[in-house]
């Protein structure tokens, strides 16, 4: 049975964000299949309030850098929101892509992710929220963010 997320929520103390504007030619959300949904990535901006900019391993702090994660993941649940009404509806976070700016000898970005993972089991409990998941080293990301995250969920129908 799923949990209520959006209750969830609420018990944390976690408002939901306003859907991030678009930066480009592209849909945020994209459905395939019956009742899989591809959230394109997103940064940590909060409600046009800008996080903190830079890399891993000289500006950005581990523990920022989870707390990056942990934003995008509030923006891309508020696309998800807005798109299937509910994220109560999600049934399975079935995958998150990671990209963590970094210098060259940075090699912790798992930690970072684990910013994104945490807040997921913590709003849809382990068996919804855990997914599988990917962190990537790049050298720079749009805007000079911190953190970009993607996402694969699966609903019920």
């Amino acid at each position: 049975m799923n949990m209520n997320a959006e209750l969830r929520l609420k018990e944390l103390g976690v408002v939901l964000p306003q859907v991030p504007a678009k930066a480009g030619l592209f849909m945020n959300c994209k459905q395939f299949g019956e009742n899989l949904f591809y959230v394109s990535g997103c940064g940590p901006d909060i409600n046009g309030k800008l996080y903190k900019k830079g890399k891993l391993g000289t500006e950005i702090t581990i523990i920022e850098g989870q707390e990056a994660a942990e934003k995008c993941i509030l923006n891309a649940l508020s696309i998800l929101q807005e798109r299937l009404g509910s994220v109560n509806r999600i049934r399975h976070i079935v995958k998150l892509l990671v990209f963590v700016a970094s210098e060259s000898d940075f090699y912790l970005q798992p930690q970072v992710a684990n910013g994104a993972t945490r807040l997921l089991i913590n709003i849809f409990g382990e068996d919804i929220g855990c997914p599988a998941r990917s962190a990537i080293g790049v050298y720079v990301l749009p805007g000079n963010i911190p953190v970009e995250i993607e996402m694969i969920v699966e609903t019920e129908r």
